[in-house]
Order: structure tokens, then sequence, then C-alpha cells
């Protein structure tokens, strides 16, 4: 997982304030993040992240691919819809893609959709406003705009085929051109009619959610348990490898149901020339729709009746993550057209994490890599965004005792953009008092060290407590080398969990250097290992001694030394010696870090216990690869603001310029040391205007921000 926090303000603020040569490692990391992201839930159905976190990093991509439009790469996700159909299946090609929506998090951003001039997502060149009047609409005459506002179904993507009013065909999503063909198991979906009612079309492509309903989920898992099966962990994973099975009689025994909310080509009949009213001719052709849509009067309407669905979420009996937003009037839809990924004039809005309620079963202590020690909350299960959570964290020492956190408390849980469910809160209660105060262990609990805190706060206000016994501690030593074997790091495959714990155990390593004098006969003679794995594990190990300086920079597991800043680092100096003799300052100026982290990471390349290690690793054979200078050691990043008319001052783009695009704008901008934001505040110092200029004009002229044009801008800038 690449760097956070996912927010919706942080993403905004990182895209806007990330500097060139950071953006030349960041846009190639979101792609290949999100890539993986898509494949795991598109095609192994296994997601990782949440829908929300997925949806945050690919905002961030579209930003920053905005600002940066040179670094854009072919493959990227926002010119893609999903991922390519597994192999098991008969493809499935649609015969108009199926396309994903734009999202939007809070109440602004689907005032944007509407009336802002701002791109935002990849929606729009402006709001619909702007497009439709371009198009020849007069906005008094159609608004306020009707929409449609419908549950957005967490379940799977599929499109249905029926020729004549007989069902002949059904596929996944897939890429959103080619999907997988499952039409023997749609048939077998109880509340989907195999013949549509009254007059047919020739032709018609219905598009809609396969899904369980959570009573039906929980009596399948019932079943299952009751037969010594191991139960589904959420119904969407369950519902998407359903209809993937081969043999339809499983998915005729499994209480599948579906819900249709658009089409996608029709032939032999005429559609009513609104989205309401299609969806109910769907239904009396026999296809279920969702009968909690709504058609509702502009954004003011939309946003009262997505907080109405929110508050109905958790007693719906089904899930859902967020609401649909679709433009009611057909030749409305038509004018306002698609862009690559998704149509202007619809949009998902997505509910933030929720929240739930469990007991507090017991703490736990877990030694991280760097000996961070954790406090781990043991909770009743509960169901969690998806998921059922046994476990979830509880930051640090200070994060307990400010809460006052007591076994057989009940607490309130989350699953946020992390994956990592956390624990946010506890609920008053009369027992409370008397049950035994939470109290963090004084020694390690893997080695028995004695434990110490760090010099500073973490990200949450709380003190680090950290196990000081790096070399000799089996939790540190276990999650090093698990470290130490990753795709980022070293890229060792072969060196799993059960691998790194049996070679612990045995006493066969005792430090990351073990790992090259290890020998055919030492690993074989390891319970389960045979020749052929310890012949793949040998070869895996002398491939990676030439891993280049960035990927061993990240195996060595020095704190703060991330993906990012490894190859920070090895761009800068290009040799190991040259990076352990440079000072903290260029370090610092390297990597943007500050001064404390710095002086850290200096700290921590002067180690002679890490020094003697990185010796080792040399004499055993890892080249520690020198990689080609790319980065300037004299470059610095945006100042702090002064004197200067540019640099550390705060710009907002709005409107048409005449000579150049907003993007290329924002680069000149960002490369003079200014920050570029994408909405006016008392804090901006100049609000940037062209043609077709709108709100963020307006409110430059209320809040008495100065408004330059293009001529003004340039003027500034070679000032």
């Amino acid at each position: 997982m690449i760097d956070g926090p996912w927010t919706p303000a942080a993403v905004v603020s990182r895209a806007a304030e990330l500097r060139l040569e950071q953006a030349l490692t960041r846009i190639p990391d979101l792609v290949a993040e999100l890539k993986r992201h898509s494949a795991l839930y598109h095609t192994h159905d296994a997601p990782e992240i949440d829908d929300r976190t997925y949806d945050l990093m690919y905002r961030e991509l579209e930003l920053l691919e905005s600002r940066f439009p040179r670094l854009v790469q072919s493959d990227s996700p926002t010119h893609r819809v999903g991922d390519a159909p597994i192999a098991e299946l008969v493809p499935f090609t649609h015969d108009v893609p199926m396309l994903s929506l734009a999202n939007a998090f809070t109440d602004e951003d689907l005032r944007d959709f509407e009336v802002s001039f701002h791109p935002r997502d990849g929606r729009v060149s402006g709001g619909l406003r702007l497009v439709l009047e371009r198009a020849g609409f007069v906005w008094e005459d159609v608004a306020p705009i009707a929409y449609v506002v419908e549950p957005k179904l967490d379940g799977l993507a599929c499109e249905l085929i029926y020729e004549d009013g007989v069902l002949v065909g059904a596929g996944t999503r897939g890429d959103g051109l080619v999907g997988e063909d499952i039409t023997h198991n749609a048939r077998s979906i109880r509340n989907l009619p195999r013949t549509l009612h009254g007059d047919a079309p020739k032709r018609i492509s219905l598009r809609g959610e396969i899904l369980f309903s959570l009573e039906g989920f929980h009596r399948m898992n019932a079943d299952r348990v009751a037969a010594g099966d191991k139960p589904f962990e959420n119904p969407r994973n369950a519902a998407a490898g359903t209809v993937r099975q081969l043999d339809p009689s499983l998915a005729a025994a499994r209480p599948l149901m579906f819900m249709a909310h658009s089409f996608g080509a029709c032939e032999g009949v005429e559609l009513p020339a609104t989205h309401h009213e299609q969806l109910e001719q769907f239904a009396s052709w026999g296809i279920p729709i969702n009968p909690l849509n709504r058609v509702v009067n502009g954004v003011d309407g939309v946003i009262e009746a997505i907080a109405a669905l929110g508050a109905q979420r958790a007693s719906l009996p089904y899930e859902i993550d967020g609401a649909v937003v679709k433009v009611d009037r057909l030749d409305l839809q038509a004018a306002l057209g698609f862009v690559t990924r998704a149509p202007r004039w619809a949009v998902a809005y997505k509910y933030p994490p929720e929240l739930v309620r469990t007991t507090l079963a017991g703490v736990d202590y877990q030694v991280g890599r760097t000996g961070v020690v954790t406090p781990v909350a043991r909770l009743e299960p509960v169901r969690v965004g998806g998921v059922t959570v046994t476990n979830a964290t509880l930051h640090n020492d200070e994060f307990v005792r400010v809460r006052d956190l007591r076994v057989g408390d009940t607490v309130i849980v989350k699953r946020a953009g992390d994956v990592i469910p956390r624990v946010e809160d506890r609920v008053p209660d009369d027992g409370h008092d008397a049950r035994p105060a939470t109290v963090f262990p004084t020694v390690c609990p893997e080695c028995q060290t004695p434990l110490t805190p760090m010099e500073v706060s973490d990200e949450d206000g709380g003190k680090k407590i950290v196990c000081p016994n790096r070399l000799s501690c089996p939790a540190q030593l276990r999650a090093g080398l698990r470290h130490f074997a990753t795709r980022p790091a070293m890229d060792i495959e072969g060196l799993g969990d059960k691998l790194v714990e049996a070679l612990v155990d045995a006493g066969l390593v005792r430090k990351v250097s073990d790992l090259f004098t290890l020998d055919h006969a030492r690993l074989t003679s390891l319970e389960r290992m045979g020749d052929k794995s310890a012949t793949n594990v040998l070869e895996q190990l002398e491939r990676s001694k030439a891993r280049p300086l960035d990927k061993a920079l990240v195996a060595l597991g020095i704190r703060d030394v991330g993906e990012s800043t490894a190859r920070d680092l090895s761009r800068a100096f290009g040799t190991l010696d040259a990076l352990l003799n440079a000072p903290a300052e260029r370090i610092k100026k390297v990597t943007g870090i500050g001064d404390w982290v710095a002086s850290q990471l200096r700290k921590a390349l002067d180690d002679e216990h890490l020094r003697a290690e990185i010796a080792r690793l040399r004499e055993l054979g890892v080249a520690f690869t020198p990689v080609p200078i790319t980065l300037d050691l004299n470059a610095t990043g945006p100042a702090p603001v002064s004197d200067h008319p540019v640099r550390g001052r705060v710009f907002v783009l709005t409107g048409t310029l005449p000579t150049m695009s907003r993007d290329e704008a924002k680069e000149k901008i960002l490369a003079a040391g200014g920050l570029v934001k994408d909405s006016v505040s008392k804090k901006t110092h100049y609000v940037v205007a062209g043609e077709e200029a709108g709100s963020k004009l307006t409110k430059a002229v209320e809040l008495g921000v100065p408004v330059l044009d293009e001529a003004q801008l340039m003027a500034l800038l070679s000032d």
C-alpha cells in the first residue's frame, strides 16, 4: 500500500503540492497500485482495500495527471474501466461498453457536479450547466434539473441480453468491453424472469447488479457451517464467486438476486424519454428494480435524498456503499455525453466509513519490524464495511489511556481508508469503572527487553513505545525478514511467512544477512521443505543480490525510508557509499523530509550495527547496484511565503486562458515555487481567471482576492 492518508482533503492537498520530481515516482506508483487492486477486486474477488480508498487513490492519480499531462502513462487506469476476465469462462462481448462512474464524497462535490466551472474527477469540462449551455440549452429553461437517486448496490455488475423477450445471454462487466459469459448461472437467479412480460423489444441489454440479500447470505452461511464448510467472508465476494461457477446447480442453490439500473442497447421498441420512466418500463416486463429509487429536483434535492438513504443504510436488507445520481431527462444525457471512463450525466456518491459497536474482548501487544509495540484490540466479531472484524488497531498507549479503554467496554469500530479496522472511541456505560484498567507492558512481550519511548509523538498524538533489541528480538527479526523479501524490497519469491517462521525457530537465521549463508542441506532439513522448493529459494536469493540501490535500501528496513524516499535517495546519490557519507542537510534537501527525520535518518545510517550488517551483506554478494543520478542535489522545493511574488503564494485557476491550458499554467506556477489549490478561500493569494470564469471568480471578488488575467500571471512569473 502506498502512502496515504486517504481522505478527500488529503488527496487534493497532496496532489496540489507534490513537486515534479516526486510526481515522477508517485504517478507510476499509483498506476501500479490501482491496477493491482483492480485485478484483486474484479478478477480474483479478493479486495485488500475498500471502494472509497480505491476511488480516492484514483482521484489523486487524475489530479496529478491533470497537473503533469506529460507524465500520463499509456496504461493508466484512468483510460480503462476494469480488468480482464478470468480464463476459465467464455468471453462475453458488450455491444455498448459498460462504463464506470465518477465519484463524489461531499456535498460540495455534488454541487460542483452541477454548476462548477472546474473539472473534477474527469467528469466534465466544467459543470453540467456549462456543458449544457455550450450544447444550446438555456439553463433557466432546464433548471432545476431532475435527477434520479438510486442506492449503489454492493454486488457484481452484470449485463443481461433478451431477444424477443427471452433471456439468451448474461455477462460480467470485465474490462467494460469484454467480460465473462455467465448465462448458465443467470438463468438460475430466482427473481430474474427467463421471459419478459408484455410487448418485449426485439433485443435489449439490461444492466444491473447481482447480489445476495443479507438474510439469504446469513442463512446460506449457517447452512455451510452446519455442513462443515467454511462460511463466506462477505456477500459481494460470495456473489462474484457464485456466478463464476461452471456448475449452474451451485448458483441455483444459493439465494442470488438481481436488480436493474440501466440498459446498454435496445432494438424494436421506443423507450420513454426519462430514466425513471425507463426503469418503470423494465419493471412492467418483470425485471426487478430497486424500490428506493427517487426522482428529485436540483442538487439540494439530491443531497437530501442521499442523506435519507444513508440513514436507512444499516437497516436495508442488502448492502449498499453509496448512492448513484443520474440526470433524468434522456435528451440532457445525450447532450452531456461521456468522457473516457464515465458518463458526464451521472456520479456515484460514496458514504463515509461505517461505524459499528462491539465489545472489547481483550488487548494484545504486537511488536513490529522497527520495534514499535502496538496495542491491538481483540473484538467480539462484528461486520464492518462488508467484512467480519475480530481485531482492530488501538494506535498507541496514549490513545488507550485517554479513552480509558478496558476489557469488556463497548467500543466504536470503523474500517477506514487504511483497510485495517480502527477502534475510534468508547461508549460510556455504568459498569466501566469496575473493570480493570488497561496497562501498557514495560517489557517486550517477545524478548522481555525493557521498552523505551521514542523522542517524538506519532501521527495519532502519542509516544511510540519500542523494543530496542533490534538484533535479537524474534518478532522484529521475523517481521524484518518478511519485509526484506517483499516485492518493493528484494522480491524473494518463496520466502513467505511459514518459511520465515521455520528459519527463525530453527535458529538458521539470526539476522537478515544469514539468509545468504543458507545452503541446500540446511533448507531441506526444515519440515516440509523439499529439494525443488529449496532450490527455488536459493535461486531467488542469488537473483536478489543484484537488486538496484533503491530496492536494497527499502529492504534494510531503516525507519522512515519507504519506496518513495529510497528512490529519491538513490537517484540523488547514485551509490550506497555516497549516501552513507551524505550529511543530514543534503538528505533533507533531496527528500523534502523535516529536520528531525533527516537527523534520525543520518543517525540510523551511522549505526554501527547497520553498518556491520551492510558490510556482511556485501561480503555475501549483495551488490547494492548503483543507479544513475537523476535528481539535482542543489534543487529546492517551494520556499515559505516571502517578498517573492510567486514563491509560497496560493493560486486558484478558473476559466479558459487565451494561449495555454490551465495544466500548463499550473506547471509554470509550481515551477516558480507557488501552490495551486482547487478552491478559493481567505488563504488564497491570487485567482487567475480566463473566459467563462464562474463561481470561483465570484468568490474571489467577494473575499477581495486579487484577480489576474493570463498576461498579468506571466508578468508575475517573469518577475
